[in-house]
């Protein structure tokens, strides 16, 4: 018997809502036979991937810690997505908003000025869109693929960073090791909850959403983006630009993984590492479309791969299991999301064999 896929005139509404879920719970299934296949009991290990993270503030005030440079992340990049502008590169557009907003922190350290935090943040949105401009120019001018060009500057930008901390950026007296001076009160946001490293930085993930909520739902440039993402020609024959559109959605996710790099170095890291980002970058991906490309949705979303990063430390620790095993659980939940999607946009046919002119069916 052979099967074959049959396109959907229309996914249900329903199902696309629920396909989210139901990615999630086949993830905690397949994760059950992982640790099962590691020697650990399913139950306690999952208990300690999932719930002993948040079990305490300090584990809420982390998951919120780390969900922000995600949904910031996740928040620009939808808007290049829904315009079919696919922005692989927002590693990068991180790294050099974290170097932008670290030459002033170190340029102006010891000063006590007011404007110094705020003009770190502008410094970091200019150097993500900087970053960004880049492919944005070459798809718009050239013709060129921005998945690759954006992807191939993202470990530009890695390098970039590895040579400033062990230069220009190291700090003279951190005995040699390859990260920038500590910065002042004056560059750090302000902590939010006594006891823990969260800080003023996760605000700025909230008023991204709400703007991104704004401007995909309420605005005529949101509109066009659209349009132009869903019906090209249609959106061509209407004169909307589509040079405008290109250059839009990657200087809006660039400036989003920009600010989200300001975070990292002003908040809890306080100081710019080789190791500025975990992979926000890229996980950030995942995050956009677990989220349905919804500002709201990206919002569970990033809280979800949040607790999948914090599950992977903990587990690492009371488990002795390997730290990859949270990509792999991040790998599995982009796996199972595509999957649920295949039998949400096609139904499954029996394909009937063709007879013979002239023969038997």
């Amino acid at each position: 018997m052979r099967l074959r896929l049959e396109s959907r005139p229309e996914p249900s509404r329903a199902m696309l809502l629920a396909s989210p879920v139901i990615a999630t719970s086949l993830t905690l299934a397949a994760g059950f036979v992982l640790f099962l296949a590691l020697g650990q009991r399913p139950g306690a290990a999952l208990h300690t991937f999932f719930v002993t993270p948040v079990s305490t503030w300090n584990g809420v005030a982390e998951l919120l810690l780390k969900a922000a440079p995600l949904v910031l992340i996740a928040q620009g990049l939808t808007i290049g997505f829904r315009a079919n502008v696919w922005n692989i590169g927002a590693e990068g557009q991180l790294i050099l908003g974290a170097i932008a907003a670290s030459a002033l922190a170190i340029r102006f350290d010891g000063t006590t000025s007011a404007w110094l935090l705020p003009a770190m943040v502008a410094a970091g949105i200019l150097g993500g869109m900087a970053w960004a401009a880049v492919p944005a120019f070459l798809r718009a001018r050239f013709h060129a693929n921005e998945i690759l060009v954006t992807l191939m500057l993202t470990y530009v930008a890695g390098l970039l960073l590895s040579y400033l901390v062990h230069g220009p950026m190291r700090d003279p007296q951190g005995l040699n090791f390859p990260q920038s001076i500590l910065f002042g009160e004056s560059a750090l946001f302000v902590n939010l909850l006594a006891g823990t490293r969260l800080n003023a930085s996760v605000l700025f993930a909230l008023a991204v959403t709400l703007g991104a909520w704004i401007f995909v739902t309420r605005t005529f440039a949101g509109y066009q983006m659209l349009v132009g993402g869903l019906a090209p020609l249609a959106a061509r024959y209407a004169g909307f630009s589509e040079t405008r559109a290109v250059w839009s959605a990657l200087l809006i996710g660039g400036a989003a993984a920009g600010l989200a790099g300001v975070g990292e170095v002003a908040g809890p890291l306080g100081q710019l590492l080789p190791t500025v980002s975990p992979g926000y970058g890229f996980a950030a991906i995942i995050v956009a479309f677990v989220g349905r490309l919804h500002p709201f949705g990206i919002v569970a979303a990033g809280l979800l791969m949040s607790l999948l990063y914090l599950g992977g430390e903990a587990a690492q620790i009371a488990l002795q299991v390997p730290y990859a095993v949270t990509s792999l659980f991040q790998g599995l939940l982009l796996f199972c999301l595509l999957g649920s999607d295949i039998f949400v946009f096609y139904r499954v046919r029996r394909a009937h064999r063709r007879s013979p002119i002239g023969g038997r069916p």
